[in-house]
């Protein structure tokens, strides 16, 4: 049973690499990693692939701190410690996406707030937090490559689900994998959408009350956390993009 968990999640994290390369969220940086189901200091991450390339044999565990566990010496994320630090910051975290979406962009580096005006992204939350790396460690490259980046981000995340990181993208911290995959999947989803009535004029948008209720009127509410991931994983036409192996 307990070899059947673990495996579960290494073939859950292929699949939420191939949906999010699929759906284009992720290019050939972004990744997405899950707690490790049987030891919480420990989480599961591939190496550092192209996420639609992702295979079994690709994931790694790392610790808390983005150390390979068990000596693995293949290049890792420069920017694993995001993950970690998240981890290490909310325990009820059991996944986190990170992706360069374009269309989150604009939002980053402008003062216009991102926020939900669809019902299908009420659940990223009424006000997302953006982060800037300049504000605690001066000119950098924008990448988190070391803890204390990781956890400076984590703190401005604080509570929310979502985090916009200026001039560099979002990272996004689920209750399950297949929250954190519905997140970064509509994430862009909403800021295309936001983008174009700003353009027509004054939105609508949806209420604080609507983004605070994640169970109403949201894929999360439709589907059910773990059905979700059970669709798509029925789809290998979503799973493997473009005739890639598994």
């Amino acid at each position: 049973m307990t070899q059947t968990v673990l495996e579960k999640a290494f073939r859950d994290v292929v699949i939420a690499n191939r949906i999010l390369a699929h759906e284009g969220v992720v290019d050939a940086y972004g990744h997405v990693s899950v707690r490790h189901p049987l030891d919480p200091t420990r989480y599961l991450l591939s190496r550092s692939r192209a996420p639609e390339l992702v295979e079994r044999g690709d994931i790694v565990e790392f610790d808390l701190g983005g150390k390979a566990v068990g000596g693995d010496t293949r290049a890792p994320y420069l920017e694993r410690f995001i993950h970690g630090a998240i981890y290490e910051a909310r325990a009820e975290v059991q996944a986190v996406v990170h992706a360069h979406a374009e269309a989150v962009l604009p939002f980053t580096v402008s003062t216009t707030p991102l926020r939900p005006v669809m019902h299908m992204a009420s659940f990223i939350g009424a006000h997302i937090p953006v982060w800037d790396i300049r504000d605690n460690f001066g000119d950098t490259n924008l990448l988190v490559v070391n803890m204390a980046q990781g956890r400076d981000l984590a703190r401005g995340l604080g509570a929310a689900r979502v985090a916009l990181m200026r001039g560099h993208g979002f990272v996004a911290a689920g209750r399950s994998l297949p929250e954190a995959i519905r997140i970064g999947v509509y994430m862009p989803v909403n800021a295309r959408v936001l983008l174009g009535a700003m353009r027509l004029g004054r939105d609508r948008g949806a209420r604080i009350d609507e983004a605070r209720r994640p169970g109403h009127g949201s894929v999360l509410g439709v589907l059910g956390r773990a059905r979700g991931l059970r669709r798509f994983a029925q789809r290998p036409d979503l799973i493997w993009p473009r005739g890639a192996s598994s």
